[in-house]
């Protein structure tokens, strides 16, 4: 009875780490095809073409992994935006006026 329990046991271990190796691999796939598609992009707004583009994909693909996509932008616009008025140096109904316009992306 152990024994055929301990059988059930491995098989539901090896599988599990199967499993894990499938998902991993299936995670870096997708990593580097995100990479690719933000290189890509990249390249195009560019406007690079022939050899330029060709250098350009090869430096962008073998860089460190594609950063992930922002979680919060509205806090990095938050940050941007504060500092553009404090550059500007605006205070009160300026200040806000420039946030609200700033933040909204216009």
């Amino acid at each position: 009875m152990l024994s055929k329990h301990r059988s059930k046991l491995c098989i539901a271990v090896v599988l599990g780490f199967g499993l894990t190796a499938v998902s991993a691999h299936a995670y870096a796939e997708n990593t580097q095809q995100s990479k690719m598609t933000s290189c890509n992009a990249d390249a195009t707004a560019k406007n690079l073409k022939g050899d330029d583009r060709k250098a350009y994909m090869k430096t962008c693909l073998s860089s460190s992994p594609a950063a992930p996509a922002k979680t919060n932008s509205q806090q990095e616009k938050m940050k941007t935006c504060n500092a553009q008025a404090k550059e500007k140096s605006l205070k009160g109904d300026d200040r806000k006026q420039f946030m609200s316009t700033c933040l909204r992306g216009s």
